[in-house]
């Protein structure tokens, strides 16, 4: 039985799509389909932005306290809605109902609550000079968010247009609808004003790009691939709109002499395959000095064919779902065959689906060892699970080697000697270094150099998208600094 997805939220209202557009979901384990989703009209779109424009008005008149008790409104209708989205997150993108709840519907809350912390102590007004200046909200915001992690990219783009006074009207994936059909019914069920948050629904070469063209979209928040990126901010340049893009990554981790094997590789490939293998941030490419390649690959085989590849609503054990569709799948498979067909030689796994899978989009855990660094498998980002093992002779190649790449989202830096690991995170192009395994930090600013994008997500780092500076020459400061 299948679904219809065909609400849009407009003016606080919901309504249905006019577009003649309809999108087929397939379950990614049973390649079933399982629900339609009905694109918005450009007259949809417009509609939608303005209400935006309108609701913006209002918005920027709010003071912070009462930003910041819409941002609680939000949280709690987000909470009421908790069992609702984690059914959605396993069944869309394949993955274990605990790992749906704890982290990615657990994610989405935390950016919600970190966002009204940042609103709490944002500056608002400084001081340059003589001169007062205020950082005055940009307006209607275009936020168009991908299938991989859905409600964290929701929230991480609508909590902080909120808490700036801006309004936005969502573009979500349309291969994840059950979630943002929720979402759309948290906005609702909140106290936001109508308008402040809108929702149309389509593919983005449609109903996206017609969201980024209008005119009255003063800021375009865009996160997904960097092919798609660069059409987002090609068609904004046209009328010079603010732009803030999260893309596409192929993350080094840079294991150094003094590193501890036996636990920072398997938290690697854990990490590399972690929410199935689809995360822009994943250590993809795990570099080690020479003389530890064996203990490294030894290592990196144990933890890949400890994971169990099934189903994870039928079957037991399983901490690897599929890969979300079948566009994906190939792209997946075509790399793997790459690799071996440029001489690299799986460690583990290889092609095709794991052993007893002959339907859904399932990919056998691929560890490479010993790959060339100049190697297709090594370049291009896969999205799936699958790591490359790289060997290095000096921390200057291994740095050399990280910064390689087109991309620049995250690093990864391991090594007993906390100093030497952090001077040698301080060299990599990235957004973003973890090192050693640290708590992850909702605080922290996410987001890449190079071809990964450029702006930044993740608490009072997030509003900074979204508002500009206001120079008041005659109007003396009223804050200090």
């Amino acid at each position: 039985m299948t679904s219809t997805h065909d609400q849009l939220l407009i003016a606080g209202e919901f309504r249905t799509a006019g577009g003649d557009d309809v999108v087929t979901v397939l379950d990614p384990a049973t390649e079933e389909a399982v629900g339609t989703v009905r694109a918005a009209s450009a007259v949809d779109v417009g509609d939608a932005v303005a209400a935006a424009e309108d609701a913006s008005r209002e918005l920027r008149t709010l003071d912070r306290s009462a930003r910041l008790s819409l941002l609680e409104s939000l949280l709690a209708a987000y909470d009421d809605r908790t069992d609702d989205l984690v059914d959605a997150v396993a069944d869309e993108i394949g993955l274990p109902v605990d790992y749906a709840r704890d982290v990615q519907v657990a994610t989405g809350r935390v950016h919600i609550e970190r966002t009204a912390a940042a609103l709490a102590d944002f500056a608002f007004e400084r001081a340059a000079g003589q001169t007062r200046v205020v950082m005055a909200p940009i307006g209607v915001a275009a936020q168009i968010t991908p299938w991989n992690w859905p409600l964290t990219q929701i929230v991480l783009k609508v909590a902080p247009a909120v808490a700036t006074g801006c309004a936005s009207v969502l573009k979500p994936s349309e291969f994840t609808p059950r979630q943002s059909a929720i979402f759309a019914e948290i906005v609702a069920a909140s106290d936001l004003p109508a308008g402040s948050v809108g929702m149309v629904t389509g593919p983005g070469p449609t109903v996206g790009a017609a969201l980024v063209d209008d005119p009255r979209v003063g800021v375009v928040s865009f996160t997904g691939s960097t092919r798609a990126g660069k059409e987002v901010a090609a068609r904004a340049a046209t009328m010079v709109k603010r732009v803030a893009l999260e893309l596409g990554g192929k993350s080094a981790a840079i294991l150094l002499d003094d590193a501890d094997v036996a636990g920072a590789v398997p938290a690697m490939i854990d990490g590399c395959f972690d929410n199935n293998g689809q995360s822009c941030d994943a250590p993809t490419r795990l570099l080690v000095p020479r003389a530890m390649m064996g203990a490294a690959v030894e290592a990196a085989v144990a933890a890949a064919d400890r994971h169990v590849v099934g189903d994870p609503r039928t079957d037991e054990g399983v901490t690897l779902g599929p890969v979300i569709n079948r566009r994906q799948f190939d792209h997946v498979q075509r790399l793997i065959g790459t690799a071996i067909d440029e001489g690299s030689t799986p460690a583990t796994g290889g092609g095709g689906r794991p052993d007893g899978r002959e339907r859904g989009y399932f990919v056998t855990p691929t560890v490479f060892a010993d790959v060339d660094p100049d190697s297709t498998i090594a370049i291009e980002e896969v999205f799936g699970p699958v790591a490359a093992i790289i060997g290095y002779d000096t921390v200057d190649e291994a740095v050399d080697i990280a910064n390689s790449s087109d991309y620049g989202l995250a690093g990864y830096v391991h090594g007993e000697d906390h100093d030497r690991a952090v001077a040698v995170a301080e060299r990599l192009d990235v957004g973003q270094v973890q090192i050693n395994c640290p708590e992850w930090d909702a605080d922290a600013p996410f987001g890449g150099r190079k071809q990964s994008g450029y702006g930044r997500e993740g608490g009072a780092w997030g509003l900074d998208d979204y508002v500009e500076p206001i120079a008041l020459l005659g109007d003396r400061p009223r804050v200090t600094g």
